[in-house]
């Protein structure tokens, strides 16, 4: 009962303030990024502090996106699926940022030079590959694509569960080689419990 009562309350539009507060919070840690080149608080590195920080905000967001569907299900909070698109445009936001700092900071857009790193580290494939898998769903994230596509749209974005399985083999790949696996085995765990969720949900309609 209290699930439902929070459902109805909630099934309104979203806050005009509340949509300005995920707005400013999103961006917050690409502010954070730009200050930290400007005034040299990223260490002896900044150009692989700001790259690695890009694709960990495009990981969290893709993991907010898909918590929201598993919130309305399970607490009938509706509010949060208004919000799963400006949550879903963050991550593939902090991914174009990710992407673009490898292709010039660190490769400096040699593409011959890129294609070796793609085929010497797996890692680095996995991310382009998520790249990928987000940049259908970004191009098709507005009202009037998901009325052209019609049932085509919600097939299409189920590209984001690929997605979040390479981002987390990325992140996962990429720390192996430093001995470091606590953080992506956190986001794996937390991307297996959203995608269990959503098997039981498929087991369960009524839920």
């Amino acid at each position: 009962m209290a699930s439902s009562l929070l459902g109805r309350q909630t099934a309104g539009r979203v806050p005009a303030w509340l949509w300005l507060l995920l707005f400013c919070a999103g961006l917050l840690p690409f502010l954070h990024g730009l200050l930290g080149v400007w005034l040299h608080w990223l260490g002896a590195n900044p150009v692989e502090a700001v790259t690695r920080a890009s694709g960990d905000w495009a990981l969290r967001f893709l993991l907010l996106t898909l918590l929201m569907s598993s919130l309305r299900r399970r607490l009938g909070w509706r509010l949060g699926v208004r919000l799963r698109r400006m949550l879903g445009l963050y991550a593939f936001f902090y991914a174009v940022v990710h992407v673009l700092l490898y292709l010039w900071l660190d490769q400096f857009f040699d593409w011959v030079a890129i294609g070796e790193d793609i085929l010497e580290r797996p890692f680095i494939l996995a991310g382009l590959l998520a790249f990928l898998a987000l940049l259908p769903l970004a191009l098709t994230s507005t009202r009037t694509m998901m009325r052209r596509l019609g049932p085509r749209w919600k097939a299409l974005h189920r590209l984001v569960y690929a997605a979040g399985l390479l981002a987390v083999l990325h992140f996962w790949w990429m720390k192996e080689s430093k001995s470091d696996v606590s953080e992506p085995l956190l986001y794996a765990v937390l991307l297996g419990l959203l995608l269990l969720e959503r098997l039981v949900a498929r087991g369960h309609p009524a839920d």
